[in-house]
């Protein structure tokens, strides 16, 4: 089934210089980039969208560390797309990553993982709306 998700160079993908590898690889997987650009999220979007989060002890950090530096936020599309994306990310924690995922070849902790993928078709709802505006996902 074709659906969409939400993709996210995070800051340490952009500030190791890696970005373009995320985005081969997206493409070599089969999906379609409806929408990206960059952009420095403001506190205020970052705890908006890892809301989710907010009681948990690493909420602060993890605002403080996705507000760090510039973002790649992409809409990616193909048949299955979320399932798909969350395979080719990897594990969270990139010592725990399968071969060949793109978090064990490029992320370097749990915290400092490359990417963010949507994990089920609500949240990719909700991601994709946070950031992009229906015309842009045409």
């Amino acid at each position: 089934m074709m659906e969409r998700t939400l993709a996210i160079v995070k800051p340490d993908g952009v500030k190791n210089r890696v970005a373009g590898q995320v985005i081969s690889r997206i493409e070599k997987e089969g999906f379609r980039i409806v929408a990206m650009r960059l952009h420095h999220l403001s506190r205020a979007e970052a705890e908006g969208f890892y809301a989710v989060h907010r009681e948990r002890p690493f909420f602060k950090d993890l605002v403080a560390f996705m507000t760090s530096g510039p973002v790649v936020l992409m809409c990616l599309e193909r048949d299955g797309a979320i399932v798909h994306w969350r395979e080719t990310m990897g594990a969270t924690d990139p010592a725990k990553a399968a071969e060949g995922t793109i978090r064990k070849q490029l992320a370097t902790n749990i915290e400092q993982n490359t990417v963010h993928g949507s994990d089920a078709p609500a949240t990719a709802a909700f991601e994709l709306g946070w950031f992009f505006r229906g015309s842009e996902l045409g």
